[in-house]
């Protein structure tokens, strides 16, 4: 059955109708001239079928399935992208596919995915994790003027040009063992951090430079040492 489409000029939204693929009778109908498509609120796990959309310049898919697999048409008008909310846990392949197909992409958000260390969906991780994974995906995409809520800043770009490559997550690579078959048949709650991290018994850094600086506010012991015992 057919979801619910919203037109406005040259504006597309197909929002919160469960849908797994992008209806091939939206692209036959609307394709052509359609400048902005929004796709949220779905169960989308590819995007197959934007093909159809060679004008498209903003493209909205929070609140999906995506995952690390993604893969674009050649979109040359596209400054626009949200990937908001996805399953996107490792995010480099995707970066390297989008400067490929997307060459006028200046906008993009990936808030809220595994990949993507935001202390609004990760408590555990600070102003600093989040600054590495900009640094990192600016390198990737140096044409960026914005990245999910904050514009680019001069010196933000000249960073990521000089020290970027270096702040890629690390990840295990998996070595087929059945321990680690165990793990991946038991899959953990959502989390936002990268897979890589949420391990315990992974503890090779995630970064080439580590700075941590013990403040003593999260340690519960402390409350209860008496003078008597120091």
């Amino acid at each position: 059955m057919a979801g619910s489409i919203a037109l406005s000029g040259t504006q597309i939204s197909y929002i919160g109708n469960d849908c797994r693929e992008i209806p091939e009778y939206i692209g036959k109908t609307y394709g052509h001239f359609a400048k902005r498509l929004d796709l949220s609120l779905n169960q989308l796990r590819s995007l197959s079928g934007l093909n159809m959309f060679p004008e498209l310049e903003e493209l909205i898919v929070d609140n999906n399935q995506i995952g690390n697999d993604v893969r674009l048409p050649k979109l040359p008008h596209l400054h626009t992208l949200t990937l908001n909310k996805n399953q996107l846990t490792d995010i480099e392949a995707l970066l390297e596919h989008l400067a490929e197909v997307t060459p006028a992409l200046v906008y993009l958000s990936l808030l809220g995915n595994e990949a993507c260390p935001n202390q609004l969906v990760s408590p555990d991780k600070d102003e600093d994790d989040y600054q590495r994974y900009r640094y990192f995906v600016l390198h990737k995409l140096p044409q960026l003027k914005f990245l999910d809520t904050r514009k680019v800043s001069r010196l933000e770009a000249l960073e990521a040009q000089a020290r970027g490559e270096y702040m890629k997550v690390v990840k295990p690579k998996r070595d087929g063992a059945s321990s680690e078959a165990n793990v991946d048949s038991n899959p953990l709650p959502y989390t936002p951090l990268p897979r890589g991290s949420r391990d315990a018994r992974n503890h090779r850094g995630l970064f080439t430079k580590c700075r941590y600086v013990y403040y003593g506010k999260h340690s519960e012991g402390n409350r209860f040492i008496r003078n008597d015992q120091l």
